[in-house]
Order: structure tokens, then sequence, then C-alpha cells
């Protein structure tokens, strides 16, 4: 069963701010760099279409998650412009969106789960990087915390016997 929603319901930029939480300068911001889309009235002023409330609160989200500009815009691109955009046209981007955003995940739980142990990035000053980092091996592999980047060791540094003497 369709359901008829008549003509799409269009919004001041000032409605549309107090919806987002965006400030009227963001969201002409936005405008400017194309990431969303104002029709004009007779009288000039700004209109926009109810569902661009969802468009910009993808680049609030996105852009919290450290995602640049340019890439929200390329997301952005797939949607159709001047009309709603349906569910599978959301799908077809979080779709191209899973991996960056699973890679960021891992990042993530690297970084909270390994932060108080060795990284991998040389620095050598805690116990544990004797065992997992000894004389910066992992250096030879490039530069950075080697181990939040997804790089393992090799091989054991050391016996895991005299792992356990040592943490």
């Amino acid at each position: 069963m369709e359901v008829d929603l008549g003509e799409p319901q269009m919004l001041a930029i000032g409605q549309l701010a107090d919806r987002t939480g965006l400030s009227v300068s963001a969201i002409r911001f936005y405008e400017a760099r194309g990431l969303v889309t104002a029709l004009r009235n007779r009288g000039g002023q700004r209109r926009f279409l109810r569902s661009e409330i969802r468009r910009l609160s993808f680049i609030l989200i996105a852009q919290q998650l450290g995602f640049t500009l340019g890439q929200i815009r390329e997301q952005l691109a797939a949607l159709p412009q001047g009309r709603a955009p349906t569910q599978q046209d959301w799908a077809r981007i979080s779709r191209s969106f899973r991996n960056s955003l699973d890679e960021r995940i891992d990042g993530l739980v690297r970084l909270r789960d390994r932060l108080d142990g060795c990284i991998g990035c040389g620095c050598l000053s805690l116990r544990k990087c004797a065992l997992y980092n000894p004389d910066d091996r992992l250096g030879r592999l490039g530069p950075g915390p080697r181990l939040l980047l997804g790089d393992a060791p090799s091989e054991p540094a050391i016996s895991p016997a005299a792992a356990i003497g040592s943490s």
C-alpha cells in the first residue's frame, strides 16, 4: 500500500537549524560546499526539503567520526537531488561506508585495548616493550605505532617462560 505524502514539507533555514542543532551559518557553509541543497521561494528565502535533516545529521556524525568533508561529499553524491532519499538509497551509502567504518572501529578497539601496553612505537619505555618490540624490531616495518596500525611481530621476541618473569 502506497502512502501519498503530498507536497514535500519545506523548512526555513532557522527551522532546519532548530531541528538539527546546527547553526544557520553551518548550514549555509554546508550548502556552499554542495552537501545540502536549498530552494528559493519567491522572496528569495532559502527553503529546504525536510529530508535535508537526515543529510545534515549524517554530516554531523560523520565529521565527529573524523571523516573529511570530501569523503562525506563523495558519499552524499550517491543520493538523489530534489527528492527525499529512500531507504534503499541510504542502504547503498551504508554498504559503501561500512568498510571505512569497520576499519575505524577496529583501530579504536586496538587503541583501547593496547594503549596501556606496548604499541610498537619504538619508545621502549615500558617493560612490555622488551617483550613485544625488543630493540625496536617493529621499526623495520615502518614509522609509527606498528602494533596499533595492525602489524604483529613476526616471531616471539623471547620464550613464553621468560615472558612470565618480565611482566
